[in-house]
């Protein structure tokens, strides 16, 4: 059966014939987004949701998405999707943060302009028939230093059209590294030193606990008399009020807002002073940028939900198509290694430590990790997956280690995961062969050759003659068909250990059985989704 996408906001109807031409079932009802109570009625049917800002994804709504895969969003802000609520979900959430990247770099340089010549006041004068010429004394932006917040993919774009206009451009970004300031010819800086600096300060970054009110009343008190602040990137990063109180005091000679701290905004301390901008959050609303958002997010969910690639999600790391056909295998390895361990352990796991060898090791560790992860987090939670384990591990308090090291042995490649409770260490490693079949390569430091079967029974005994046919016998008196098995052993005399392969899953009253022989140490029936 095809997947099946609602577009429950406006997007572009080329992006909705990209759904149909890659053999999605799409609903486009542009207008549910707004409906909470029908969404939720109807969300249910569908494995994809592709929305803009209308669309409200909310823990209430994602408890009736049951079938629900992704979200993609066609644009770069995702403040209306809870995206903690659908990682827990294990609900891919999806943006498009390059569709819209030189339209709202544009938009800030516009606004720029606006605020340092009052263009908006001088044409609403003009028109109303003042000629009020000496009111609407400007500043160049020649020779003036700029003050970049966030000098990322936008920000890096008005760092480049502000050098154009033959601005100094000093940044404050944490991430951004000497060399690629240098690259970028502009001048990396404090925060501190900026403010004092800046004749504009422009804001470039997402809203998050670290930059939410970065321009707050006590920072905004620091900048230099005479400055002009333009936040073309998210409401919330600045203190409005104080802002509003610079503004009157002439402290701060301007100021250019195009997103608010609440929007729609229908009030708002910057409206009706002087020399203040304000558009209704329109830095991607050009024909371009909106057409190139729906078209790439239509792309991005058919891949995903065809393919398995995944790109731009902001709960899961990136697959490429490419990646997905050659670490399919192994990803499926490592999920069934998770899901071995995870089967095996009983106490509170304190720390999963993940070795990847080899081939392995070459591969997308991350996309990796959340596999494995998920494997072991399924003896918790049936419902978790590749999404959603990472959270739940999260959440228990469970450490992550990953380790890479180059081929060490008779395989290509192999993944090694160790698990650490409060009761004991426990390993399993596992490679994929040449057929492309996963296999289970080491058991407790034990080597083994086994394939992953649906049913299996694993056994660990002392290594003594005549414990295999016992087994075997007592399986078939229980009327249990024994398919195959794989032995091991630490040494001759010592700790053995068995996977039988059986046609049916094993009753209660069999393992019983099996235990009280006396004859294993480890009696543990085993599933695995071989899907």
């Amino acid at each position: 059966m095809a997947p099946k996408v609602l577009v429950s906001d406006k997007l572009s109807e080329t992006a909705v014939q990209i759904f149909r031409d890659r053999g999605i079932d799409v609903d486009y009802l542009p207008d549910v987004g707004k409906d909470k109570e029908k969404l939720a009625e109807i969300i249910g049917q569908y494995d994809g949701l592709a929305i803009r800002s209308a669309t409200k994804v909310t823990p209430s709504l994602l408890e009736h998405a049951t079938n629900l895969k992704v979200v993609g969003r066609a644009g770069i802000g995702t403040d209306n999707v809870d995206k903690e609520a659908s990682s827990k979900k294990g609900v891919i959430v999806m943006n498009t943060p390059f569709g819209n990247m030189i339209t709202t770099a544009e938009h800030a340089i516009a606004m720029m302009f606006a605020v340092a010549r009052q263009i908006p006041e001088a044409d609403a004068s003009t028109q109303a028939g003042k000629w009020e010429k000496s009111k609407f004394m400007g500043v160049e932006l020649t020779h003036k230093t700029l003050g970049v917040i966030g000098a990322g993919n936008i920000g890096g774009i008005v760092c480049d059209r502000a050098r154009g206009l033959k601005m100094k451009v000093i940044a404050f970004d944490p991430f951004l590294s000497e060399e690629k300031a240098e690259k970028m010819q502009i001048e990396k800086v404090e925060l501190e030193d900026l403010l004092k600096r800046a004749d504009f300060i422009t804001l470039h970054v997402p809203l998050t606990d670290g930059t939410r009110n970065i321009l707050s009343a006590e920072n905004l008190a620091k900048t230099k008399k005479g400055v002009r602040i333009i936040n073309c990137a998210r409401g919330g990063l600045v203190d409005e009020a104080a802002l509003a109180e610079l503004l009157k005091s002439g402290h701060v000679a301007g100021a250019a807002f195009d997103v608010f701290s609440e929007e729609p905004a229908k009030e708002n301390p910057l409206f009706g002073l002087p020399n203040v901008v304000c558009t209704p959050h329109l830095g991607a609303s050009t024909t371009e940028a909106q057409e190139n958002v729906a078209l790439q997010v239509a792309e991005q969910m058919s891949d995903y939900l065809l393919t398995g690639a995944v790109s731009n999600a902001l709960n899961m790391p990136s697959v490429t198509a490419e990646e997905a056909k050659v670490m399919g295998p192994w990803i499926k390895v490592a999920g069934h290694l998770g899901n071995f361990i995870g089967q095996m352990t009983e106490e509170p796991i304190k720390a999963i430590n993940i070795l990847y060898d080899g081939e392995a090791s070459t591969m997308n560790l991350e996309a990796l990790n959340c596999s494995l992860i998920a494997g072991i987090m399924k003896s918790i939670s049936p419902e978790v997956n590749m999404v959603s384990a990472p959270v739940i591990a999260r959440e228990r308090g469970v450490q992550i280690s990953t380790t890479r090291q180059e081929q060490s042995g008779a395989f290509e490649g192999y993944i090694k995961v160790t698990v650490v409770t409060t009761e004991r260490e426990r390993s399993i490693a596992g490679t994929v062969f040449s057929d492309g079949k996963p296999r289970f390569i080491q058991i407790k430091g034990i080597n083994i050759d086994a394939e992953v079967g649906e049913h299996m029974l694993y056994t660990t005994n002392e290594d003594v003659p005549g414990i295999i046919g016992k087994l075997g016998t007592l399986l078939g008196d229980h009327k249990v068909n024994l398919a195959n098995f794989t032995l091991g052993r630490s040494a001759q005399g010592g700790e053995a250990i068995a996977i039988s392969y059986l046609d049916e899953a094993l009753d209660d009253g069999v393992v019983k059985a099996l235990k009280d022989t006396g004859l294993f140490r480890q009696v543990k029936p085993l599933e695995f989704d071989l899907a």
